[in-house]
């Protein structure tokens, strides 16, 4: 079926993806020197679609797992490791509030997100240890924590079936970051990422394309004197609508490291890492509380191709609720005249 224009106003609610930006950061350091400041996959379908005014809630659950095979080096903290297994759960909660008065033109979106979750990491074996020991064995960490506490902000333009946005991210530590363990969700030092995206949206035919590009620069982090470098990922999505309230479709991603790591801590050199994934995806609208539309969104992700990092599986779930377009009024009719 093809989406009605009364769908396309309830796809305009959504911040879905300002909030799957967000979240993707839960795993963003599970190792300095193999996984940089954004989880590749972060935006998805809708991206570019501006929303209503008004605040939005998103919650969002996060499953990622991380295999990288003994004969492939990574550094965790101080510690150049093989036969690494990671896995983090999470969830993020994401308050944000969309301005009505235009911004330059276009729509302007600010929020803030907690992370929350559980990491879990195992070895295999370590190569160095620190301070130049040498250690063999197996190790593993896992522990319920906390996350940095992230900000994020868009600009959102719409030109008929043309949407563009842009968008910044960062983080504010948390505290929660240790430096002896190897499971953390804080990532141990400041980051920034920013960067453009475009959505093809049309209600006739239900086609649906988005593509988000930027850049991601890390701070030093001051514990490992380790710092990654300037990073470029392109995500991307595209949907059918079936009905007028599901869509289903693809996602994937491309993400090379575009400067080397640096700092005395970087025991593996520059390190520069490149991966690209795919994977399926469905997205539901529903009717939700008075004034607001419910969004849920499952996707899942699987890298197909990985270059000095790990290999991930990705599993997102979001569940959004924003302020529902309002629906257009009718012309009352007067009535007939009998002749």
């Amino acid at each position: 079926m093809r989406p009605s224009r009364h769908r396309h106003q309830l796809l305009a609610t959504m911040v879905l993806t300002v909030c799957i930006s967000a979240s993707s950061t839960v795993d963003a350091k599970a190792d300095a020197g193999g996984v940089g400041f954004w989880l590749p996959g972060g935006m998805g379908s809708l991206s570019a679609v501006p929303g209503q005014p008004g605040w939005s809630l998103t919650s969002i659950y996060l499953h990622v797992g991380a295999n990288a095979g003994g004969g492939k080096d990574l550094q965790l903290n101080s510690s150049v490791v093989a036969g690494l297994h990671a896995r983090a759960d999470a969830v993020g909660f994401l308050p944000a509030y969309t301005f009505a008065t235009p911004v330059l033109g276009g729509q302007l979106t600010v929020g803030v997100l907690g992370v929350p979750g559980n990491v879990g990491v195992g070895i295999a074996a370590t190569l160095t240890g620190p301070r130049g020991n040498q250690i063999s064995g197996n190790a593993s960490d896992e522990r319920a924590t906390f996350g940095d506490v992230y900000y994020l902000g868009t600009l959102k333009w719409n030109q008929g079936v043309n949407n563009y946005m842009w968008y910044v991210l960062g983080n504010i530590p948390s505290g929660t970051y240790d430096s002896t363990r190897l499971a953390n969700l804080s990532i141990g030092y400041t980051g920034v990422d920013s960067g453009f995206g475009y959505t093809y949206l049309n209600p006739q035919t239900g086609h649906e394309l988005s593509a988000v590009a930027g850049f991601s620069y890390s701070g030093m982090n001051n514990a490992l004197q380790y710092r990654n470098g300037i990073d470029f990922h392109l995500d991307w999505a595209m949907s059918q609508f079936v009905s007028k309230s599901v869509h289903v479709g693809l996602a994937g991603y491309v993400y090379q490291q575009v400067t080397g790591d640096s700092g005395a801590g970087a025991k593996l050199g520059d390190f520069k890492g490149h991966s690209v994934g795919i994977g399926p995806q469905i997205g539901v609208f529903f009717p939700a509380f008075e004034g607001y539309t419910g969004y849920l969104n499952l996707r899942g992700y699987w890298d197909v191709v990985t270059e000095n990092r790990a290999t991930t599986q990705t599993v997102m779930v979001t569940l959004s609720f924003a302020p529902s377009a309002p629906e257009k009024p009718t012309t009352p009719r007067g009535p007939r005249q009998l002749k």
